[in-house]
């Protein structure tokens, strides 16, 4: 892979934005270049300074969790910024285009019609898995991008490794494996095969295994080439310093992490050994997730407006390519899967 012929020329060529806080590091007893309030804050006491644009503090945790250099992160505003910027990165607007596998993360999609980027599918088996011929296919591909997700969303599951590491190999392009449920399946990340691929960029988050949703924190792990291109091309700012701490709190406390993720297993597996039994469901698929794909009969749409009716939201997944028929059920709390169970046991 040549960076260098992937990256938009433009983005090569601009000079990046310099912050106060990039030309100046550290303390100093009088701060007067980055015009903020120098009386206070409105609100808590230490939010009237910007925050570290490079969010070093806990890229610094993330890499010794992670075992990767610092240089090798990208921290932005959920994996959605990162999506956007990769798209932005290497997609000349009206002229390029990205690969996706379908039924995948919808934000793809919209990242590429944002910024007017075509858009190549080509979808998963009825296994949602990759087969010889669409690994061809993405092989053969021009597109600057491909996104898979694995384990993949709305499907659950991961996607067989060996195909991924021959994409790896044969693909022209950046090769964005997403990996925001990676925390729930039992298989190492590709982050240990970081150092074998240059084309390889990983997609994380602190949204799912981490409970933080509402911080909006995502990670993209790659080689200090991509992860220089990024930042040139972020937003001086894009991760609050409320974030920030959070994060570092959330990383110092890594027990309270285990145990939330061994939960939130014990409760899938909960599910997936109750749901066959049920006469609605006609499929269980297997998941490597924190949800189960489920395909009901005779109207799976009927039953989600059911639920709904019961005070018990799910995601419709019908309309998505392989997946007619099909709800997206998260994996709740003791009680919440004992309810979702009962409503659906009650189902008539």
């Amino acid at each position: 892979m040549d960076l260098e012929s992937l990256v938009r020329p433009n983005i090569r060529a601009m000079k990046p934005y310099s912050s106060a806080r990039d030309e100046f590091q550290g303390d100093a007893q009088v701060m007067l270049d980055a015009n903020e309030n120098s009386l206070g804050s409105a609100g808590p006491a230490t939010f009237n300074r910007y925050p570290d644009p490079q969010q070093r503090a806990v890229k610094a945790e993330l890499a010794q969790l992670k075992n990767v250099a610092g240089g090798q992160i990208f921290l932005g505003n959920g994996s959605d910024e990162a999506i956007d910027l990769l798209v932005r990165l290497t997609c000349i607007p009206g002229q390029d285009s990205i690969l996706i596998l379908p039924p995948t993360y919808g934000m793809y999609e919209v990242a590429a019609n944002l910024n007017d980027v075509a858009i190549q599918r080509l979808p998963l088996t009825a296994d949602f898995q990759l087969s010889a011929e669409i690994v061809a296919g993405i092989i053969a591909s021009d597109a600057k991008l491909v996104f898979i997700c694995s384990p993949n969303n709305p499907t659950g599951n991961l996607l067989h490794a060996a195909a991924i590491e021959e994409i790896l190999r044969g693909f022209r392009g950046l090769v964005v494996v997403d990996e925001a449920y990676a925390d729930f399946a039992a298989a190492p990340s590709w982050t240990t095969r970081l150092a074998e691929f240059p084309n390889l960029v990983i997609l994380q988050t602190f949204s799912k295994a981490w409970g933080l949703a509402g911080l909006r924190l995502g990670m993209a792990f790659a080689s200090p080439e991509i992860i220089g291109y990024l930042n040139k091309i972020k937003p001086p700012y894009n991760v609050s310093e409320a974030t920030q701490q959070h994060a570092l709190a959330a990383l110092a406390a890594g027990g309270h992490f285990d145990n939330l993720r061994n939960d939130l297993l014990v409760g899938r597996q909960w599910l997936a050994e109750r749901l066959p039994a049920l006469a609605i469901v006609e499929r269980v698929f297997p998941s490597d997730a924190n949800f189960l794909l489920v395909r009901f009969r005779p109207d799976a749409t009927a039953v989600y407006e059911y639920l709904l009716n019961r005070g018990i939201v799910v995601r419709n997944r019908t309309t998505q390519p392989g997946c007619a028929g099909t709800l997206r059920l998260t994996v709740g709390t003791p009680a919440e899967n004992g309810q979702l169970l009962t409503a659906l046991r009650e189902f008539r």
